[in-house]
Protein backbone atom coordinates (compact mmCIF):
# COMPACT_ATOMS: atom_id res chain seq x y z
CA UNK A 1 0.00 0.00 0.00
CA UNK A 2 1.26 3.65 -0.73
CA UNK A 3 1.75 5.85 2.03
CA UNK A 4 -0.03 8.51 1.43
CA UNK A 5 1.85 12.75 1.58
CA UNK A 6 -1.44 13.85 3.92
CA UNK A 7 0.53 11.20 6.40
CA UNK A 8 2.97 14.09 6.94
CA UNK A 9 0.73 16.22 7.98
CA UNK A 10 -1.28 14.02 10.23
CA UNK A 11 1.73 13.38 11.62
CA UNK A 12 2.61 17.27 12.65
CA UNK A 13 -0.81 17.27 13.65
CA UNK A 14 -0.43 15.05 15.89
CA UNK A 15 2.84 16.42 17.39
CA UNK A 16 1.56 19.66 18.69
CA UNK A 17 1.19 19.11 22.25
CA UNK A 18 -0.58 22.88 22.24
CA UNK A 19 -3.20 21.05 21.88
CA UNK A 20 -3.69 18.99 24.83
CA UNK A 21 -4.70 21.30 27.43
CA UNK A 22 -7.63 21.93 25.71
CA UNK A 23 -8.39 18.55 24.46
CA UNK A 24 -7.90 17.49 27.99
CA UNK A 25 -10.45 20.07 29.18
CA UNK A 26 -12.78 19.20 26.54
CA UNK A 27 -12.84 15.61 27.17
CA UNK A 28 -13.19 16.24 31.18
CA UNK A 29 -16.25 18.48 30.30
CA UNK A 30 -18.04 16.04 28.37
CA UNK A 31 -16.90 13.35 30.21
CA UNK A 32 -19.08 15.21 33.04
CA UNK A 33 -21.93 16.46 30.72
CA UNK A 34 -22.58 12.60 29.63
CA UNK A 35 -23.06 10.49 32.59
CA UNK A 36 -22.29 6.12 32.17
CA UNK A 37 -25.74 4.48 31.90
CA UNK A 38 -28.45 5.31 29.33
CA UNK A 39 -27.57 8.39 27.83
CA UNK A 40 -23.15 7.54 27.08
CA UNK A 41 -25.10 3.72 25.46
CA UNK A 42 -27.20 5.84 23.21
CA UNK A 43 -24.54 8.12 22.34
CA UNK A 44 -22.06 5.63 21.93
CA UNK A 45 -24.46 2.84 20.12
CA UNK A 46 -24.01 0.13 22.82
CA UNK A 47 -27.64 -0.23 21.60
CA UNK A 48 -26.59 -1.35 18.06
CA UNK A 49 -23.30 -2.76 18.30
CA UNK A 50 -21.17 -0.29 16.91
CA UNK A 51 -20.46 3.31 16.93
CA UNK A 52 -23.44 5.52 15.93
CA UNK A 53 -21.15 8.73 14.98
CA UNK A 54 -20.32 7.05 11.13
CA UNK A 55 -23.84 6.84 10.30
CA UNK A 56 -25.43 10.01 11.95
CA UNK A 57 -22.21 11.59 9.80
CA UNK A 58 -23.83 10.25 6.41
CA UNK A 59 -27.23 12.80 6.97
CA UNK A 60 -25.21 16.18 7.17
CA UNK A 61 -22.66 15.13 4.90
CA UNK A 62 -25.24 13.76 2.29
CA UNK A 63 -27.38 16.54 2.43
CA UNK A 64 -25.01 19.35 2.39
CA UNK A 65 -23.16 17.56 -0.93
CA UNK A 66 -26.57 17.52 -2.81
CA UNK A 67 -27.65 20.80 -2.01
CA UNK A 68 -24.17 22.00 -3.21
CA UNK A 69 -24.82 19.54 -6.47
CA UNK A 70 -28.51 21.25 -6.75
CA UNK A 71 -27.30 24.82 -6.81
CA UNK A 72 -24.42 24.43 -9.47
CA UNK A 73 -26.81 21.67 -11.82
CA UNK A 74 -30.26 22.21 -10.48
CA UNK A 75 -31.45 25.39 -12.20
CA UNK A 76 -33.80 27.78 -10.15
CA UNK A 77 -36.53 25.04 -9.35
CA UNK A 78 -34.04 23.20 -7.29
CA UNK A 79 -33.36 26.05 -5.28
CA UNK A 80 -36.10 25.62 -2.40
CA UNK A 81 -34.50 21.49 -2.17
CA UNK A 82 -31.14 22.74 -1.95
CA UNK A 83 -32.22 25.31 0.92
CA UNK A 84 -34.24 22.26 2.44
CA UNK A 85 -31.02 20.15 2.15
CA UNK A 86 -29.08 22.52 3.62
CA UNK A 87 -31.56 23.18 6.40
CA UNK A 88 -31.43 19.31 7.23
CA UNK A 89 -27.61 19.32 7.72
CA UNK A 90 -27.81 21.62 10.15
CA UNK A 91 -30.54 19.90 12.39
CA UNK A 92 -28.35 16.66 11.89
CA UNK A 93 -24.68 18.31 13.06
CA UNK A 94 -26.26 19.06 16.50
CA UNK A 95 -26.90 14.81 16.79
CA UNK A 96 -23.67 13.95 15.04
CA UNK A 97 -21.32 16.28 16.77
CA UNK A 98 -23.35 14.90 20.28
CA UNK A 99 -22.03 11.43 19.53
CA UNK A 100 -18.73 12.22 17.82
CA UNK A 101 -17.95 14.29 21.24
CA UNK A 102 -18.83 11.33 23.38
CA UNK A 103 -16.62 8.90 21.33
CA UNK A 104 -13.82 10.89 21.51
CA UNK A 105 -14.40 12.13 24.83
CA UNK A 106 -13.54 8.42 25.93
CA UNK A 107 -10.67 7.75 23.51
CA UNK A 108 -8.41 10.88 24.01
CA UNK A 109 -7.43 9.81 27.49
CA UNK A 110 -5.54 6.67 26.03
CA UNK A 111 -3.88 8.41 23.17
CA UNK A 112 -2.84 11.94 22.70
CA UNK A 113 -2.55 11.74 18.83
CA UNK A 114 -6.36 10.89 18.91
CA UNK A 115 -6.94 13.60 21.37
CA UNK A 116 -4.95 16.31 19.49
CA UNK A 117 -6.43 14.84 15.68
CA UNK A 118 -10.10 14.67 17.28
CA UNK A 119 -9.78 18.03 18.27
CA UNK A 120 -9.04 19.75 15.29
CA UNK A 121 -11.56 17.41 13.38
CA UNK A 122 -14.34 18.84 15.44
CA UNK A 123 -13.68 22.32 15.14
CA UNK A 124 -13.22 22.23 11.07
CA UNK A 125 -16.56 20.55 11.33
CA UNK A 126 -17.80 22.89 13.66
CA UNK A 127 -16.48 25.52 10.75
CA UNK A 128 -18.31 23.67 7.63
CA UNK A 129 -21.17 23.60 9.94
CA UNK A 130 -21.01 27.53 10.91
CA UNK A 131 -20.58 28.05 6.83
CA UNK A 132 -23.42 25.96 5.97
CA UNK A 133 -25.54 28.43 8.58
CA UNK A 134 -24.38 31.49 6.92
CA UNK A 135 -25.37 30.41 3.27
CA UNK A 136 -28.90 29.42 4.34
CA UNK A 137 -29.10 33.02 6.18
CA UNK A 138 -27.89 34.56 3.46
CA UNK A 139 -30.24 32.63 0.97
CA UNK A 140 -33.33 33.61 3.28
CA UNK A 141 -32.13 36.89 3.06
CA UNK A 142 -31.57 37.20 -1.15
CA UNK A 143 -28.22 36.68 -1.52
CA UNK A 144 -28.24 33.45 -3.14
CA UNK A 145 -24.57 33.41 -4.82
CA UNK A 146 -23.02 34.52 -1.53
CA UNK A 147 -25.06 31.19 0.01
CA UNK A 148 -23.79 29.18 -2.73
CA UNK A 149 -20.39 30.57 -2.07
CA UNK A 150 -20.59 30.06 1.42
CA UNK A 151 -21.91 26.38 1.26
CA UNK A 152 -18.55 25.46 -1.23
CA UNK A 153 -16.55 26.63 1.22
CA UNK A 154 -18.38 24.53 4.24
CA UNK A 155 -17.88 21.20 1.36
CA UNK A 156 -14.54 22.13 1.70
CA UNK A 157 -14.03 22.49 5.37
CA UNK A 158 -16.24 19.18 5.58
CA UNK A 159 -14.08 17.01 3.47
CA UNK A 160 -10.96 17.95 5.96
CA UNK A 161 -13.32 17.04 8.90
CA UNK A 162 -13.96 13.73 6.98
CA UNK A 163 -10.36 12.96 6.22
CA UNK A 164 -9.45 14.24 9.87
CA UNK A 165 -12.15 11.54 10.64
CA UNK A 166 -11.35 8.64 8.56
CA UNK A 167 -8.16 9.30 9.86
CA UNK A 168 -8.94 8.76 13.58
CA UNK A 169 -11.34 5.73 12.21
CA UNK A 170 -8.78 3.87 10.33
CA UNK A 171 -5.52 5.19 10.87
CA UNK A 172 -5.72 5.44 14.83
CA UNK A 173 -8.14 3.65 15.46
CA UNK A 174 -10.09 5.44 17.53
CA UNK A 175 -13.59 4.16 18.23
CA UNK A 176 -12.55 0.67 16.64
CA UNK A 177 -12.87 -2.05 19.22
CA UNK A 178 -14.43 -5.65 19.01
CA UNK A 179 -16.62 -5.60 22.05
CA UNK A 180 -18.91 -7.95 23.40
CA UNK A 181 -21.48 -7.85 20.67
CA UNK A 182 -19.35 -7.78 17.58
CA UNK A 183 -16.87 -10.50 19.50
CA UNK A 184 -20.02 -12.92 20.01
CA UNK A 185 -21.22 -12.22 16.26
CA UNK A 186 -17.82 -13.18 15.32
CA UNK A 187 -17.49 -16.40 17.57
CA UNK A 188 -20.68 -17.29 16.17
CA UNK A 189 -19.64 -16.97 12.43
CA UNK A 190 -16.74 -19.09 13.13
CA UNK A 191 -18.25 -21.62 14.92
CA UNK A 192 -20.80 -22.53 11.95
CA UNK A 193 -23.26 -22.22 14.64
CA UNK A 194 -26.61 -19.55 13.36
Amino acid sequence: MTTSPLNALAARLESVEALDGPGRTAGRAVRGLIPDGAPKDVLSGAWLGHAVHPIMTDIPIGAWTSSVLLDWMGGKESRSASDRLILTGVLAAGATFATGWSDWADAEQRDPAVRRSGLVHAAVNATATALMIGSLLARKRGARGRGKLLSLAGSAALGTGGWLGGHLSYTLGAGVTAGAPAAGIQATATSGVA
